[in-house]
């Protein structure tokens, strides 16, 4: 039983440190206390970020610079949801890159390897069901229609099934549907009722959030190759030592 689960300890790692700090900053009383959860999530991040590839590091510290701009606009510009202190917490930023990290490591995990896109199909299948419940029997217990989730869910779909890099998708819909059952469950944060602006009913929480980060991954890609277009640059302006012109 443990040789069949140590390839996915890194992941079993991230799936207990998240309800662990969510269940931790429930109990936070002052910002100080949240800033040093923060501190502890950015060493947790790096420690963990160690056993990916270089490539792969250089992404998810890009995520977490990507989404702390999501979160900013999310949370304070568009008011989508809300944080106990009405901030952006300092644990979140690399939350979301632990998140991201999580779904790059799932490609080379043993279950992928041997079932391929069936994996990504029965996440499918549990994204689309939570969707419908969100539109069905959630609104009887909850009080909540989840048309936002439910909106999620062609986005997610598209990726899952059309994305060469579905097994991060399907591997963030299962960090994001645990961070986020936590962390509403917690009370760590809030979702509207009814989101501002578009005046669209959700979940607390929406069930296909997981679609957003589809929109965050483009953004990492596309932030990525700006790096290393840039990178190349420079060392094609790099001076070349005396003795080795050609």
């Amino acid at each position: 039983m443990v040789a069949r689960l140590k390839p996915y300890w890194l992941h079993v790692y991230l799936l207990v440190y998240t309800p662990t700090l969510l269940l931790a900053d429930s109990q936070t009383t002052a910002l100080w206390q949240q800033w040093i959860l923060g501190l502890l999530t950015f060493a947790a991040l790096y420690l963990a970020a160690l056993k990916a590839p270089r490539e792969q590091r250089l992404q998810v510290w890009i995520c977490v610079v990507v989404a702390t701009g999501f979160e900013i606009f999310g949370s304070l510009i568009w008011g989508l949801y809300q944080y106990r202190f009405h901030n952006v917490p300092l644990y979140v930023p690399p939350g979301h890159g632990a998140v991201y990290l999580f779904g790059l490591l799932a490609a080379r995990t043993p279950v992928v390897l041997r079932y391929g896109r069936r994996v990504a199909h029965v996440i499918l299948a549990g994204a689309s069901t939570w969707a419908l419940l969100g539109l069905t029997v959630l609104p009887l217990i909850t009080g909540r229609f989840d048309l936002q989730g439910a909106m999620c869910l062609p986005i997610f779909a598209w990726f899952v099934l059309r994305s060469p890099r579905w097994p991060l998708f399907a591997a963030i819909f299962i960090a994001t549907g645990e961070l986020e059952i936590f962390g509403t469950f917690f009370r760590n944060w809030y979702w509207l009722p009814v989101a501002p602006w578009t005046h669209i009913p959700s979940g607390n929480p929406p069930s296909v959030i997981a679609g957003g980060y589809c929109v965050i991954d483009a953004s990492v890609l596309l932030v990525m190759r700006g790096v290393l277009a840039i990178r190349n640059q420079l060392q094609t302006l790099r001076p070349v030592p005396v003795g080795q012109e050609t």
